[in-house]
C-alpha cells in the first residue's frame, strides 16, 4: 500500500477505533445538560458515571501494520505530510494512545488529562486576544510521528469557531499550512447526532462541511467539499473489528445519568424519552460510514445545534463546531481535507421542550 492509501487508512482506521474508546458513557445524555443551564442556571449539570473500562493497548498487527514511531519534536513547527487536528481533551487522549502510547492501556479517567509529555505549545505571531476571551494565549499543541513513513504532525487545537472566533481559527490553519505544507488535513473528534440511525459511537467519515447560519435558510448555506476518498484498506481488513471497543454505555449507565439529571433540573423524564429511538444504546460495535461518496457533508456551528428525531438535520452527517472553516480554508490553499467524527451525542427527542 503507498504511504497516501495508509496514513488515510491508518488514521481512518486505528484512529477511528481509539474515538470508540473515547465516547464516553455520561456524554450519551451530557449535551442535555450543557443545553439545559437555563432551567437553572445556577446549576450546571456534569453527569458521572463509575467503573469505566480502561482502553487496551493496539494490537497494529492485527491489521498487518505497526505502531506509530515518535520523533523529536521541534519548537517550531515542522513540515509533514499529514496534519491531525482534535479539539476536546478526550479527544487528545485518544490521539495520545493511538500515536504515541499504543502499546500500553489507558485509564479512563485519562480522558481528562490537560496536557501530555512530548507535546509542544505552538504561541508563535499571536495576535491579541478578543475581549470576549482575554485568557486565550495559544493555538494549540503539538506533535510529530511517523505512520509507515509518512510524516504526521499530531495538533490539540485551542483555537475554536466559537470562541475566540472563525477569523482567529482561519488564521491558525493558514498558519498550519504555511509552515508544515501539509497535502491532507484531517479533523478528528467528537460530535453530535443528526441522523435518525446513528447509535452513539458511529464513526462517520465525510470530505465536505456545512456553514450553518440561524440568520438564513438552510438552501443558502456554503458547503466546502472536495475530491478527497479514503482508502478503505485497514477498515475492511479480517482483523480490523478487533480492534473496535464496545462503548461501554448500559441501561444503568443511562439509568445513572437520567438521574442526575432530573435531580439537577428539578424533571422527570424517563430514560425511554431521553434515549430516543434506544440511539443513546450502543450497538455491539461502532458503526463506521463512509459517507466521501456520497458527498455527505458535516454541519458546523458556532454554537449548539441539537439534532433530533424529527430529522431537521438528517442530510448531514453529525454537527460539530469548526470544520467547515478548516474546509474553507483548505479550499483556498488547495489542501486535500477529510473529517472523521464520532456520534457522542446522539440526536434528541423532538417532543421535548426546547431548552432541555
Amino acid at each position: 500500500m503507498h504511504r497516501r492509501s495508509f496514513i488515510s487508512a491508518a488514521i481512518l482506521g486505528a484512529t477511528t477505533a481509539a474515538f470508540s474508546k473515547v465516547t464516553l458513557a455520561s456524554a450519551a445524555l451530557g449535551r442535555l445538560g450543557r443545553l439545559s443551564r437555563d432551567i437553572k442556571s445556577s446549576k450546571e449539570f456534569y453527569p458521572s458515571v463509575t467503573g469505566l473500562p480502561a482502553l487496551p493497548a493496539i494490537k497494529w498487527s492485527a491489521v498487518g501494520a505497526t505502531a506509530p514511531t515518535l520523533l523529536t519534536t521541534p519548537s517550531t513547527l515542522p513540515t509533514a505530510d499529514v496534519i491531525v487536528i482534535c479539539w476536546a481533551e478526550a479527544e487528545w487522549a485518544a490521539i495520545q494512545h493511538v500515536y504515541c502510547t499504543s502499546s500500553s492501556s489507558m485509564s479512563y479517567s485519562s480522558a481528562s488529562t490537560s496536557s501530555w509529555s512530548g507535546w509542544v505549545k505552538y504561541d508563535s505571531s499571536m495576535p491579541s486576544a478578543p475581549s470576549s476571551d482575554s485568557d486565550w494565549d495559544y493555538w494549540g499543541y503539538y506533535r510529530l510521528v511517523t505512520v509507515n513513513g509518512t510524516r504526521v504532525l499530531l495538533f490539540k487545537s485551542n483555537t475554536h469557531l466559537d470562541g475566540p472566533g472563525e477569523t482567529y481559527l482561519a488564521d491558525m490553519i493558514k498558519n498550519l499550512i504555511k509552515a508544515v505544507k501539509p497535502s491532507l488535513i484531517m479533523s478528528t473528534g467528537t460530535a453530535g447526532g443528526s441522523r435518525l440511525t446513528d447509535h452513539i459511537g458511529t464513526i462517520n467519515v465525510v470530505n465536505a462541511a456545512t456553514m450553518y447560519s440561524a440568520s438564513e435558510p438552510s438552501s443558502s448555506w456554503t458547503t466546502y467539499s472536495n475530491a478527497f476518498s479514503p482508502a478503505w484498506n485497514v477498515v475492511q481488513n479480517s482483523g480490523f473489528s478487533s480492534l473496535l471497543f464496545p462503548i461501554p454505555v448500559t441501561s444503568t449507565n443511562l439509568q445513572t445519568i437520567a438521574t442526575q439529571f432530573n435531580d439537577n433540573y428539578d424533571t422527570s423524564y424517563s430514560v425511554a424519552t431521553l434515549n430516543v429511538d434506544g440511539l443513546c444504546t450502543a450497538t455491539a460495535l461502532p458503526a463506521l460510514n463512509n459517507l466521501t461518496a456520497s458527498g455527505t457533508p458535516l454541519l458546523t456551528a458556532s454554537t449548539f445545534v441539537t439534532g433530533n428525531s424529527s430529522g431537521d438535520y438528517a442530510n448531514y452527517a453529525v454537527i460539530e463546531m469548526d470544520d467547515a472553516v478548516i474546509a474553507e480554508t483548505c479550499n483556498a490553499s488547495n489542501v486535500s481535507f477529510c473529517f472523521c467524527r464520532n456520534v457522542s451525542d446522539p440526536l434528541q427527542n423532538a417532543s421535548l421542550p426546547a431548552t432541555v
